[in-house]
């Protein structure tokens, strides 16, 4: 469940600038079809085939791909570096929602709306052929801020505005665990999850982020629209991303 003490006014954020960071090569990731999160571990035997899966998908051009490390696995002997209790709880979240108390890894979940074993290309395929967005989410540099406007659209309920941060690239020696004796390339690893406020489908929603402060030590941003039903996720409706 959502604190409401934690958003921030959908006008904006003020926040004041002690960095620059500079114009260059930069990619925006504004009409994608699909938001796939990847749920998996560093200590898992069976997640290295989807976590290559995960970054075939981000070079696609039109898939935010998003590596979540799980927790539970840390048992095993290796303390996942990127593992987080939030992430597996967003997990069994999931599973709540679906009426599902099972969860694993290697596991895939599209758009909010489906699960699949994310090791199984067949599969994650399928369900992205299936997937779309219905809001867009336009974002756009200005200086050293990214302004994100995300239109009205009656069609759909209010959602809850995320913004996910994460590393485009990280390598890792893992030493004990079902992968040990391993060094490991994981890509669109997420390092922080945080609400921003509502989208709200009579007024929209516009935005405005300080890129030094939420790229200071990531090199990606999502931001993403999503519904919720009782507390627990649902389908997701818009998504954006921005890397340098």
């Amino acid at each position: 469940m959502i604190s409401r003490s934690l958003f921030a006014p959908v006008s904006g954020i003020a926040v004041f600038l002690l960095l620059a960071l500079p114009a260059g090569a930069e990619k925006v990731h504004d009409r994608p079809k699909a938001v796939v999160e990847l749920f998996t571990s560093q200590g898992c035997a069976q997640c290295p085939p989807a976590d290559a899966l995960l970054t075939s998908l981000a070079e696609e051009g039109d898939v935010i791909a998003l590596a979540y490390h799980v927790d539970y696995w840390d048992y095993v002997g290796w303390e996942d570096t990127f593992g987080k209790a939030d992430y597996s709880d967003r997990q069994r979240a999931y599973a709540k929602s679906w009426g599902s108390s099972r969860i694993y890894t290697p596991q895939m979940v599209v758009n909010g709306d489906k699960g699949v074993v994310g090791s199984r290309r067949n599969e994650v395929h399928g369900a992205l052929d299936r997937a779309t967005l219905p809001l867009s989410v336009d974002i756009t540099r200005q200086d050293d801020m990214l302004k994100i406007a995300v239109p009205p659209n009656a069609d759909f309920g209010n959602a809850v505005v995320w913004l996910v941060t994460y590393l485009d690239r990280a390598d890792v020696a893992i030493d004990k665990g079902e992968n040990a004796g391993k060094t490991m390339v994981y890509t669109q690893v997420v390092t922080g999850r945080q609400a921003l406020g509502m989208w709200e489908s009579a007024t929209g929603a516009d935005l405005k982020l300080p890129l030094p402060e939420m790229l200071a030590e990531n090199t990606g941003m999502a931001v993403i629209v999503q519904q919720e039903k009782d507390g627990l996720p649902g389908p997701i409706l818009g998504a954006a991303a921005f890397e340098r």
